[in-house]
């Protein structure tokens, strides 16, 4: 029996969050993360904390690689004592803290990681994923995509999870929409090492009318530059995975592509109260506007602390079982986790690109529910398995 001393420290010490994430390797994206969970830190404990405590986020740069993510994973909960890890930005990156968090039987809430892997084919009790998957981002552009008089396709990704993943779930999505497709090719340059010119001249020898595109960061400027030099963009459709958010797309400038179809966050826009307070808040902690990143670090506070509060417990058998259900608010308004597959309804805006006053900017978009674009339960059993 614990001593009544033991008792007391464990309900006074601060809880803790274990997180990890390419700070070094991704910064576009995960320092403005970082900012939102700053930002939400704050706020929760300027009202009191959580279940009564101070709570502490105690974060560690993963390099972008999956053994240095492990060894972090590691030191957090045997060191640090955390009760839960969070975060990872690449897929591999998050795969491999999952399987940690699995072994371990510690609970792992991924912020960003895309691949469908977390929630389903390698899902398990103790993982639960924030963002809009691989496949949901594909079936909100398939939307779009199935719409056009495009037939001939060819695509360019990320040689590595998330892009393969982005790929194979756009192709199968969009020959059921539109069995008169034809996918005529495939670049797959390594991340972050893109050779654009070439790419663009095999995109340009393959002749597609439509062209899916799921590269992201420096990749997708080098992209976008040597298609726009070299007309490759010219009277094509281009659909592309996360090219609207903030960090991709405003570093663009006039060099912005003008009438992609994107998923993305259209920060400079009139969104609604929940996101107006959002910006006003962060504008104000930060002298800056947010970004998707700040949004998804953000809602990463939110999405843990609702479920903790709900329960009452930090027992991570507990939490395991019992995030399932809970609703959670974020800056594009209320989600809620899924018990089925973990997987959080938190939706995304899709709409395009063009360049406004020299800035590359989204317009014409739409906020699409989450959970709306998740397969059926019936298919959703047959693509996780029993934990």
């Amino acid at each position: 029996m614990l001593s009544p001393a033991i008792i007391r420290a464990q309900g006074t010490r601060p809880i803790r969050i274990g997180e990890i994430n390419s700070y070094s390797s991704a910064p576009a994206f995960t320092l403005p993360y970082r900012r939102g969970w700053q930002l939400a830190v704050e706020q929760l404990n300027a009202k009191g904390g959580l279940l009564g405590r101070e709570l502490q986020v105690i974060s560690r740069d993963d390099e972008g690689k999956p053994s240095v993510a492990l060894r972090a994973a590691e030191e957090l909960v045997r060191r640090q004592g955390v009760d839960l890890l969070a975060g990872a930005y690449l897929s591999n990156v998050g795969l491999a803290i999952s399987d940690f968090a699995r072994q371990n039987r510690i609970l792992f809430v991924a912020s960003e990681p895309l691949t469908d892997a977390l929630v389903w084919d390698q899902g398990h009790r103790y993982c639960y994923r924030l963002r809009p998957s691989t496949y949901m981002l594909a079936a909100m552009l398939v939307e779009e995509a199935a719409q056009l008089k495009a037939t001939r396709w060819a695509t360019i990704a990320p040689n590595y999870e998330y892009g393969q993943s982005a790929v194979r779930w756009f192709m199968q999505l969009l020959s059921r929409r539109r069995p008169d497709v034809e996918f005529v090719g495939s670049q797959w340059p390594p991340l972050g090492t893109i050779d654009a010119g070439a790419v663009v001249n095999a995109l340009a020898q393959q002749n597609p009318q439509a062209i899916l595109n799921v590269t992201f960061g420096p990749d997708l400027a080098r992209f976008v530059r040597q298609g726009n030099d070299r007309g490759l963009f010219r009277e094509r459709n281009v659909v592309s995975f996360t090219t609207g958010e903030p960090e991709y797309l405003h570093p663009l400038g006039p060099d912005g592509p003008e009438g992609w179809i994107v998923t993305g966050y259209p920060v400079t826009e009139v969104l609604g109260d929940a996101n107006n307070a959002f910006v006003s808040d962060y504008s104000s902690r930060y002298g800056e506007a947010p970004t998707m990143g700040s949004v998804v670090g953000h809602a990463l506070i939110s999405s843990i602390v609702a479920p903790i509060e709900n329960l009452g417990s930090l027992d991570t058998e507990v939490m395991a079982d019992g995030f399932g259900n809970v609703g959670f608010d974020t800056p594009f308004g209320r989600a809620t986790w899924r018990s089925i597959d973990h997987q959080s309804t938190l939706g995304t805006f899709v709409g395009r690109t063009t360049v406004r006053d020299n800035k590359a900017v989204m317009v014409d978009w739409k906020y699409v529910d989450g959970g709306a674009m998740l397969p059926p339960d019936t298919e959703v059993r047959r693509l996780r398995p029993a934990t």
